[in-house]
This record gives structure tokens, sequence and C-alpha cells, in this order.
């Protein structure tokens, strides 16, 4: 739709969502913060040092492999106002794709998993797991930015989400068995391994979380070290709710009541938001948040959000105010052509 048309939609929507249900939130100044023209998506929301950042994939050739990707990182000092690029970033023959953010020893790093491309265009048959590599910039104020810097440890991995607890960091990254060599689509049989690193950059093996079936996860401590994850089924048809404590040798994974793509998971105050894309036949894929109630997901708000969407980023502005980030391509520019842009929401909590 034509932004007049979304806006609208925007002010017909409310939006107070669920309002039978505890705690009740409003949905407010929908708006969309960034489109150049290319297929813009995955985004990442934090705080560093008093300022908003914001982080998302670039690639004026699609949402599929393409060397010519590239990471966005941009910032705001008015609590998501406004927002100015500070970092554009890509790895040579490669697709530089999902970035996340993570304050780690007081620097401000941005990972990304990326896809080998060569130096022109790969064929989806073409594409090989066994050639992913993880990269990472980083910064000490959020203006001047390292060089991309291979992360040792990640070859062949996925790497996905991170988060720290205590002096270490963390990152969810998924293979092939034994790099096993075989035909595409073979998602059951992925595993999902949690990664440790003293420093951010070298990264080793801590554990396996999901023997199959594994795909993106998102990573929750709490203060004493316990873990919570919402994880991506690799056949795409559920989503995993998945615990463990430290030393993290002993795994509970229970099966949630939908599939959730580019999952969120995050703590607000007591409660715990899941996001995510959440695809219905009656709506079709669309970026849903949820309360997340013991095992159980109730989702609070449905974003305006159609075709490739999802991938939210979350940051709290206060106990009871927050920014989501997400993805569409649910509107269309004044040609009529589809766009991907990114979009940005307030939560509130009500009283």
């Amino acid at each position: 739709m034509h932004l007049l048309r979304f806006l609208a939609a925007v002010l017909a929507l409310g939006l107070t969502l669920h309002a039978a249900e505890s705690p009740q939130v409003t949905v407010t100044n929908l708006r969309r913060v960034f489109h150049n023209g290319e297929h813009n998506a995955f985004t990442t929301l934090v705080r560093f040092h008093d300022q908003l950042y914001l982080a998302f994939r670039s690639c004026p050739d699609g949402h599929m492999v393409h060397n010519t990707a590239s990471i966005i990182i941009m910032r705001s000092g008015d609590e998501g106002a406004s927002w100015q690029q500070v970092h554009r970033f890509s790895v040579k023959d490669r697709d530089t794709r999902d970035p996340h953010f993570l304050v780690f020893k007081d620097r401000l790093f941005v990972y990304t998993g990326t896809w080998y491309s060569g130096p022109g265009k790969i064929e989806p048959k073409d594409y090989d797991m066994n050639k992913m590599l993880g990269f990472a910039v980083s910064s000490a104020d959020g203006t001047q930015w390292t060089e991309p810097t291979m992360l040792e440890g990640t070859f062949g991995l996925y790497i996905w989400c991170a988060a720290s607890h205590g002096d270490k960091a963390y990152l969810c990254g998924r293979r092939k068995p034994g790099y096993d060599i075989g035909p595409k689509g073979e998602g059951s049989k992925i595993q999902s391994l949690m990664l440790e690193s003293d420093n951010g950059i070298d990264w080793k093996k801590r554990a396996y979380f999901n023997e199959t079936a594994g795909d993106e996860t998102s990573f929750l401590f709490e203060k004493d070290g316990s873990l919570l994850a919402i994880g991506r089924h690799g056949g795409g048809k559920e989503a995993f709710l998945i615990r463990s404590h430290p030393p993290y040798a002993e795994w509970q994974r229970q099966s949630l009541d939908h599939a959730i793509g580019g999952p969120l998971v995050v703590k607000w105050g007591d409660h715990i938001i899941v996001g995510g894309r959440h695809t219905t036949k009656e709506t079709g894929p669309k970026t849903s948040l949820c309360w997340l109630l013991g095992s159980e997901l109730r989702e609070f708000a449905e974003l305006p959000s159609g075709g490739d969407n999802s991938y939210p980023g979350f940051v709290a502005l206060s106990p009871t105010r927050a920014l989501i980030s997400y993805y569409s391509s649910h509107e269309k520019d004044e040609a009529g052509r589809t766009i991907t842009a990114i979009y940005m929401a307030e939560l509130n909590l009500k009283p």
C-alpha cells in the first residue's frame, strides 16, 4: 500500500491489542524508517553509551545470496525519533547478512553470518553451507569501526544471534553433521551449537543444543546464567523453547504451538517477549509479538507487515516504553513496485 494508506491503517488500528489480556500493550508511532530502493532486511537494535543503534542488511539484488549485500549501521540520539548512518560494510565475494549486535567488554560488536557467493551471481542450487563464515566489526565509540574481521572457529557454521553472560560471549551456530556434502533442503538434519568466546573474535564449541532440526536461535541469559532460547525449527513447522543451566551440559527442548521465523526473545522488566514471523492461512506471513507465559505463547500484537518480513529487534526505553524494529514488503512505491523496507514501532505497557 502507499504510505498514506499505511498511515491510515495505523490510525484505524488504534492500537490496543488483546485488551482483555495482561499485561496490556498499546502499539504507537508505527513508521517506515529506512528505504533506499534496495532489499532491506534482518534488523537488530541495541543501546550503547546512551545512544541507540540499528543495523540491517541492504542489497540491490534482493533477498537471496549476492556479493552485493552489505550491512548498514545507524545511530539515534533521540530515542529513535531520527536515525543517521554511521557505518556500512561488506565482505568480498560473500553475501553479508543477518547482523546481530552485542555489547561486550565495553565494545559494540556487529556479527554477520556470510554465505560464499564468489565474484558473480551464484545459483540457489550451488549454495554451500560448508563455505559459510562469520565476520564482525566493532567499535569503542560507535563512530570509528574496525574492518570486517573473520571469526576464528566459524568456518562451515552459519552464525546467528549474539549474547553474553559474565566474561563470555555466545553465538548460535548451525552446521551440517560432520560438514556432510549433500543436497540443499535438508533442514531437519542441521545441528545447532552454542559457541563461546573470551574476546568476541575467537570461538569454540561449548555445547550442542539441537542435534537435529537446528536453525536460527535467540538466547536470553538470566543473572544466574540460566538460559532460555527460542529456536526456529529446521523443517519450518514449529518453534522450540529451549532451556539450560551452567555448565550447559544438559538441555531441555519442547515444541511451541507455531513456527517463528527470525525469532527474538528479550526480557522487558519481569516479562518475556517472543517475536518473529507467524504465518497463518487467514493472514499469511506477519510480524507477530507474543508474551511467553511459562511455555505458552500469547500474541499481543500483529504489526503491519506482509510477504518477506520479520526479524525484529528490541530495545527498552523505560520500564513502560520500548522500540521494535522489523522489516517488511507489504508496501509499494509510487510505480506500484513492491518495496522491502525497515519499520519501527513503539510499545507502551498500560498501567
